[in-house]
């Protein structure tokens, strides 16, 4: 089968790997001229490793990534520890894979790698149009080339095209949520700064998430505010740094000293957009895949963890499947419900890190401690290697 994959993200990268395995052609297109450096940390749990182990991509993720110790859930004013998770020894026991944090960079670097030659990929190469026939689909680029192949894999994130197409105006909703990321090296700290945790400082309309990447020469940081007045067309947009500082302002000493270590120039906004569930994720022979189908919310730190799974789903319906109208529809079948659910936590958690009262988010975080083991078994055990597809 020839596959067309929209979208060199990796979602689309992690799909042309699977596919490849399964002895597919595959033709990938990227709208960028250049696969860059973009973005920063991800945080991998046992379900995505799982498929990227099966990839034969694991030991190299962890010469470049970070096994967190635990999650601790701090106080934004000083730094008292509400709730905390270990990870390390304990999770990697537990699900037989570790949880890691990786750049997002590195990650994508790694799976470009793993391509094959006989594996196509066009940059430059912005969706124009497609068309679906009986014999396949065709698809049109914007600089007037064109393309067949037997089906469409739309991973072209969550501005997709190809769902606009069959989806209309059900288009991704501003949450009122706008987060800061960064990275700041490790020698702009201060020595022995932060141990190798997970740190979510959270509070009042706000919170920071705070971790280390490769091999802790990095820290990342993801600073989500409330700010119903984004007006900007662009989803992601430079911002004084001054913003930050002041989005900030009489939070805890670890906050300030990674907000003033912040290169100015490097200081980006980000909108949070998100869909509620919707179907069909396709028709035919053309599927949506990671965010283009289901768009999340970060706090559940899940997203790419999605996409990663959905490649594997996919690649094992369309193998088990009679033609690729079933298979399409055996991998949609089987994923909604999980994505479904994880956006709908997703939404919960944003609410849970923001609750204004100091005494009401403690007892929040006591709440949580009884449901974390729960929701982290729900998030972890899951194996799309393995996992029954009807």
């Amino acid at each position: 089968m020839r596959t067309l994959i929209v979208g060199a993200g990796i979602g689309g990268l992690c799909t042309a790997l699977c596919l490849q395995k399964s002895g597919h052609e595959i033709q990938l297109f990227e709208q960028s001229a250049q696969i860059t450096e973009v973005g920063g940390g991800l945080q991998l749990g046992a379900n995505a490793l799982r498929v990227l182990d099966y990839l034969g991509l694991l030991s190299q993720l962890e010469e470049v990534s970070v096994a967190p110790e635990r999650v601790d859930f701090c106080s934004y004013r000083n730094g008292e520890v509400l709730h905390s998770v270990d990870l390390g020894h304990r999770y990697l026991a537990k699900y037989g894979a570790p949880y890691l944090h990786i750049h997002r960079a590195d990650l994508q670097r790694i799976l470009l790698q793993a391509l094959q030659q006989t594996t196509k990929l066009e940059l430059n190469a912005r969706l124009r149009d497609y068309r679906q026939t009986d014999q396949g689909v065709n698809v049109e680029l914007t600089d007037g080339r064109s393309f067949a192949g037997d089906c469409l894999i739309a991973a072209d994130g969550i501005k997709s095209r190809v769902r606009a197409s069959f989806q209309g105006q059900n288009e991704p909703v501003f949450t009122g949520n706008v987060a800061w990321r960064g990275t700041v090296p490790a020698d702009d700290l201060p020595n022995d700064f932060m141990g190798k945790v997970v740190t979510n400082f959270v509070g009042p309309n706000k919170h920071m998430v705070v971790y280390y990447l490769r091999k802790q020469q990095l820290l990342n940081f993801v600073a989500v505010v409330e700010d119903a007045t984004w007006s900007d067309d662009s989803w992601v947009s430079k911002a004084p740094w001054q913003k930050l500082k002041d989005d900030f302002s009489g939070w805890h000493k670890t906050v300030q000293i990674i907000v003033d270590a912040m290169q100015e120039q490097d200081c980006y906004r980000w909108a949070l957009y998100a869909h509620k569930p919707f179907k069909p994720w396709g028709s035919e022979r053309v599927a949506l895949l990671g965010d283009a189908a289901h768009a999340t919310l970060p706090f559940l730190a899940s997203g790419a963890a999605m996409g990663i799974e959905d490649a594997r789903v996919l690649q094992r319906a369309l193998d088990q499947s009679n033609n690729i109208e079933e298979g399409l529809q055996l991998y949609q079948c089987n994923r909604f419900d999980r994505t479904a659910k994880i956006q709908k936590l997703s939404s919960k958690m944003a609410k849970l890190y923001h609750i204004k009262h100091p005494v009401l988010l403690k007892l929040a975080f006591n709440a949580v401690k009884l449901k974390s083991a729960v929701t982290e078994e729900f998030l972890t055990e899951y194996d799309a290697n393995t996992v029954t597809l009807v």
